[in-house]
């Protein structure tokens, strides 16, 4: 029988066996590194944690990417951001000077505490900011 299994290896089997064990071992060193690169860019507190978990041959890397955060650390700043810009325009209508309630842009008197928070126009009776010389829906000039 070894005799028959020498004459089955031959050099250029050797070789191509040597190939594709070193492609394999490439392919299990490259994912240790894509689960350490991967889980840093998406913000894992524990990544080195991941780096030795993904040590265990193919079990490792799908325990990540099964596990894994769904979303990049950047991606999750930038929705951050996102968000308190649109709530830094929804509060850009101002509050009430006396008790703090939220304003909106067209509201002539707070609703909590009746105190008057823009001039009217007194010939159309639309808000206006204390700042416009000019009524902008009918052109009546303010005193």
């Amino acid at each position: 029988m070894s005799r028959l299994i020498q004459e089955l290896m031959s050099p250029q089997l050797m070789f191509a066996m040597g190939l594709f064990i070193a492609f394999v071992i490439a392919l299990y060193v490259l994912s240790i590194v894509y689960v350490i690169i991967d889980a840093r860019r998406r913000g894992a507190q524990m990544w080195g944690l991941w780096g030795v978990i993904a040590l265990i041959p193919f079990v490792g890397l799908i325990a990540y990417l099964v596990l894994r955060p769904n979303s990049y650390l950047a991606d999750r700043e930038e929705q951050e951001l996102d968000m308190a810009l649109r709530e830094r325009e929804l509060a850009q209508y101002g509050s009430c000077p006396s008790c703090g309630t939220a304003i909106e842009k067209d509201f002539v008197v707070c609703p909590v505490c009746n105190t008057q928070v823009r001039n009217v126009c007194p010939s159309c009776h639309k808000p206006l900011d204390a700042h416009w010389k000019v009524c902008p829906y009918c052109r009546t000039h303010i005193q």
